[in-house]
């Protein structure tokens, strides 16, 4: 009785030492400088993007708004 208790722990221990091994091991993790250069890359291009949305909204499309919108209200018919 005690000797399947024992060896059911024994069994248990190596193979949670096992794990620990290969967790240890492993060599696939992500890194922090790696998430910190993506966090990175993706702000500059958000503010590139927002950027060239705001001078477009600003020299074409609304001037061109401005101007229909004054053409409609000064209508002389």
């Amino acid at each position: 009785m005690f000797k399947k208790i024992r060896e059911k722990i024994r069994n248990k221990l190596n193979s949670a030492v096992i794990s620990v091994k290969t967790a240890v091991a492993e060599k696939r993790a992500e890194g922090y400088v790696d998430s910190g250069v993506k966090i990175l890359i993706a702000v500059v291009i958000g503010a590139l993007l927002l950027s060239g949305l705001y001078a477009l909204f600003n020299t074409t499309i609304m001037p061109t708004v401005t101007k229909k919108v004054t053409d409609l209200f000064s209508y002389k018919g």
